[in-house]
């Protein structure tokens, strides 16, 4: 009884062991995704399917926000990246990043970092809205750089997203943008909590490791199309049943085994144990009857000695 116990127990522990696990794989990937689901309220333009980018970040003509953002850089910026964006020991020339640079680094809170790194981590946003602005407008003063391009969900194309994201970012962010390993201990985000404005401002940037697509190899509405579709990837529907945390056909296999191959294993000495103690009640429920016993000539002439029984034969 003992042994089946501790078989039954093993079994409950690595099933419940396992459904904790892709309960907590969600929630962990999320947090090391392409953006922090901006905590502050800091998404910017398009953040939301309601929201569009209206091209306000790209205020280099306001001198206001210019102005907020050079005091801005001169206090927390110049001592990696230099004066004017060119850079340094410490930081890459930013001259070049534009307000689509920026604005993807600033709200994903990627930038500032506490020491340099070839892949900066994100984290919540270190400044609001409105300073992240005036940076923006200012970086956008130091050069030519991408602009922050137009996101609107609620006017993007499904079907034409996931074509789009497939065949260009479902081999490093995995088809469910829950991300993923690539090369050299290096990482694609997980994209499940990224703003769709931030979906839309990397491929021009390219973070990273990621490559850089500029107009030409994808266009404006087809980025809006792979925003629109991340953005369904948060929560699609399920009509095959649960999702196990979208972590693929392998971990989908490794619990039908589990859980499968368990309750085979519980069943199979359910059964012989049930077998095996009927068979112990039919053995011990009999009683032995001893067979008749058949009297001979012998038996009515026992004989005492050697001599008697020669002499009677």
């Amino acid at each position: 009884m003992g042994e089946r116990r501790k078989v039954a127990l093993f079994v409950a522990l690595a099933i419940g062991a396992t459904g904790a696990l892709l309960v907590v794989r969600g929630p962990a990937e999320a947090g090391q995704s392409g953006g922090q689901g901006d905590p502050s309220g800091t998404a910017g333009p398009g953040a939301t399917a309601t929201q569009s980018s209206t091209g306000s970040n790209r205020g280099a003509a306001d001198g206001a926000l210019v102005e907020g953002g050079r005091q801005l850089f001169l206090t927390s910026c110049v001592s990696c990246h230099g004066v004017d964006g060119f850079g340094g020991p410490d930081g890459p020339n930013i001259q070049t990043a534009g307000e689509a640079g920026a604005d993807f680094m600033l709200r994903t809170g990627r930038m500032p970092m506490a020491a340099p790194s070839p892949q900066p981590p994100t984290k919540p946003p270190a400044y609001n809205d409105e300073q992240i602005r005036q940076l923006v407008a200012y970086v956008a003063t130091l050069g030519n750089g991408p602009a922050i391009p137009e996101i609107d969900t609620s006017r993007g194309s499904v079907q034409k997203g996931s074509q789009l994201y497939l065949s260009n970012c479902a081999a490093c962010h995995n088809s469910a943008a829950v991300g993923g390993a690539i090369s050299y201990g290096r990482y694609a985000p997980s994209l499940q909590q990224t703003a769709a404005q931030q979906v839309g401002e990397a491929p021009r940037v390219g973070p990273g490791e990621m490559p850089t697509f500029d107009a030409r190899a994808i266009s404006p509405s087809e980025l809006n199309d792979i925003a629109t579709y991340v953005e369904y990837l948060r929560k699609p529907p399920n009509p095959g049943g649960a999702n196990l945390g979208y972590t693929g056909p392998v971990a989908e296999g490794f619990v039908a085994l589990l859980i499968g191959l368990g309750i085979l294993v519980l069943v199979i000495r359910w059964i012989t144990r049930e077998s095996g103690a009927g068979s112990v009640k039919e053995a011990h429920g009999k009683v032995p009857v001893p067979a008749p016993h058949v009297k001979t000539a012998r038996d009515a002439h026992p004989a005492t000695t050697v001599g008697e029984a020669e002499a009677n034969g």
